[in-house]
């Protein structure tokens, strides 16, 4: 099956490749979260699951700094989940969906003890017609105690409306993402969406 640009993998097919993968099966799947203001640019990747009985408890970021005119700007370059069964620095494990080539990754950002990552919002820069386009330019996620956590990405742009909550956590991601355009502007991400677990 072949997707066109900006499209999303069906859910069925979602569950059916995550099960494949021997992560959280279709039981286990709740819904799916995302926002309204993605980027506009790029195809959707791979979706990536904690492993079973796992969530997110914490997240980084990979972004770009700013690179000064007449440098091509891209910001947030990928996104990883810390998923977590207990206590979390003993019993992490890290996944992500497809990241840009720029920018490297920050320290992780941890929900206080025994929290999760239950909803986000993301920050995205307007398609400008002349200059530099970044699209998403950082992520914040709430924890399930109500903690709120901002990630180091840039400022271009504003957060759009929260996510729905996930009934328990998070548990794995899907990025959209703008292969590298040559000599054309780059944006790399542009939006994700999170899944929520059962157990």
């Amino acid at each position: 099956m072949e997707l066109g640009a900006g499209a999303k993998l069906p859910l069925p097919l979602l569950l059916l490749q995550a099960t494949c993968l021997g992560y959280a099966g279709a039981d286990g799947y709740m819904s799916v979260i995302e926002v309204t203001n993605g980027g506009p640019w790029g195809d959707w990747a791979w979706p990536e699951m904690c492993p079973d009985g796992f969530f997110a408890s914490g997240f980084s970021l990979k972004v770009e700094p700013r690179q000064g005119i007449p440098g091509d700007d891209t910001a947030l370059n990928g996104i990883r989940l810390h998923c977590a069964r207990g206590q979390a620095d003993l019993n992490a494990h890290v996944v992500e969906s497809q990241s840009g080539r720029w920018g490297w990754w920050s320290e992780p950002l941890w929900c206080p003890v025994g929290g999760f990552l239950v909803a986000f919002s993301l920050r995205v820069e307007a398609p400008v017609t002349f200059g530099d386009n970044t699209a998403a330019n950082n992520v914040r996620f709430l924890c399930s105690d109500g903690t709120e956590l901002q990630g180091p990405g840039l400022t271009w742009g504003d957060f759009g409306n929260w996510s729905e909550l996930c009934p328990k956590g998070i548990c794995g991601l899907q990025t959209k993402i703008q292969q590298p355009q040559g000599l054309l502007d780059d944006t790399a991400i542009n939006d994700a969406l999170f899944f929520c677990c059962r157990n």
